[in-house]
């Protein structure tokens, strides 16, 4: 695949050099500001109740504009730099072409020339990617490339698609037949369930068609046989209803509007067998006003508007209006040590949303 042509020595290099500018911000700058709002809320003698009131607290200070400075612009570097993922993949336009139209197995990607995609996802350019994720041929080389370090804390050894994928098994407490992973990207959430668990078949849904097919020539390199990647909307995906086991999706929820998200919800219960789990992996936070502060920046200086109602949504109740019977919501150790209270370098607040049909 196009990662392999050699000579990338000033792309890699910048963006080695981005990825090390995040890791400050991470492990040295969060740090720091959370620490200088301890003692200016101890200074004031007050306690924020909400993101708002951390806001007004740590707002103004210096290091705070810094800091969502720093965040803005690293991302901005790292698509649009001079040899951002943008700029560098555009350079291989026709090999990629040529290896995304290549024959694929049958039945193994699906596509659908009428697609129409839904305006709100359209309308931004999410994660300051150029155009978006789904209008541009290179747009799944270069969010496939940029998503290996979006969370610069994980150990590359210790697979974040894999826990979920435990997690979800787990959680169904029988074995699994059928998984339908929706919003499925580049196919790196669904292929933790075909290479590792060949008696599963599974099905990834997303938008785009430049990252189906990249997700489907991976596959095929792999010889898969168990999964398919389907163009739908994850509101309705056109699958057979209780035709599933597991439901999953990452990081997809924090990219809809509400209105979107309990539609989906709904679908998902569909497609669910009685008995059948539906496990989200998402940001929520809760109880923590600075993280909630620190959040609701994140989401406006990465192109997320959707973070925020995602965090202000009653969830547990948008999943009982779907028909769900159970739902829970945890913290995901993404990493070990991730959750450990010695912790203190800035990390996404991912979480567990767990829903299950009744038997």
């Amino acid at each position: 695949m196009i990662n392999d042509i050699p000579n990338h020595r000033p792309f890699d290099a910048f963006q080695a050099f981005t990825l090390d500018c995040k890791l400050f911000w991470t492990r040295q700058m969060f740090p720091e500001l959370r620490r200088r709002y301890t003692a200016q809320m101890a200074a004031s003698g007050t306690q924020p109740q909400t993101s708002d009131d951390v806001a007004a607290l740590i707002g103004p200070d210096t290091t705070t504009e810094f800091f969502g400075w720093f965040e803005r612009h690293m991302q901005r570097m790292k698509y649009s730099g001079r040899h951002g993922l943008a700029v560098h993949y555009s350079q291989y336009r026709d090999q990629i072409h040529e290896e995304l139209h290549a024959p694929l197995p049958e039945r193994l990607l699906k596509l659908d020339p009428a697609f129409a995609q839904p305006e709100y996802y359209t309308s931004i350019d999410i994660h300051q990617h150029p155009g978006g994720v789904w209008s541009d041929e290179i747009a799944g080389y270069v969010y496939a490339r940029g998503a290996a370090s979006t969370a610069p804390m994980l150990n590359k050894t210790e697979s974040l698609h894999h826990r979920l994928t435990a997690a979800a098994l787990s959680h169904l407490g029988r074995p699994a037949r059928n998984v339908a992973d929706l919003g499925c990207g580049f196919g790196g959430s669904s292929r933790p369930f075909y290479t590792d668990h060949p008696e599963i078949n599974v099905v990834g849904v997303d938008l785009s068609e430049p990252c189906l097919r990249l997700a489907a020539h991976r596959a095929a390199e792999e010889q898969a046989t168990n999964i398919q990647f389907c163009q739908a909307d994850a509101a309705n995906t056109g699958l057979d209803s209780a035709a599933f086991d597991i439901v999953t999706s990452t990081m997809m929820l924090h990219e809809m509007p509400p209105s979107h998200i309990h539609q989906m919800l709904k679908e998902s219960h569909r497609l669910l067998a009685p008995g059948g789990v539906s496990i989200q992996l998402d940001f929520l936070v809760r109880d923590d006003p600075f993280k909630t502060f620190m959040h609701y920046g994140h989401s406006a200086r990465n192109n997320e508007p959707f973070m925020v109602p995602l965090n202000k949504m009653d969830i547990q109740a948008a999943h009982r209006d779907a028909g769900f019977d159970t739902v829970e919501i945890l913290p995901f150790e993404e990493f070990s040590g991730a959750l450990a209270p010695e912790m203190n370098a800035w990390r996404f607040p991912w979480t567990l949303i767990i829903a299950h049909k009744a038997a």
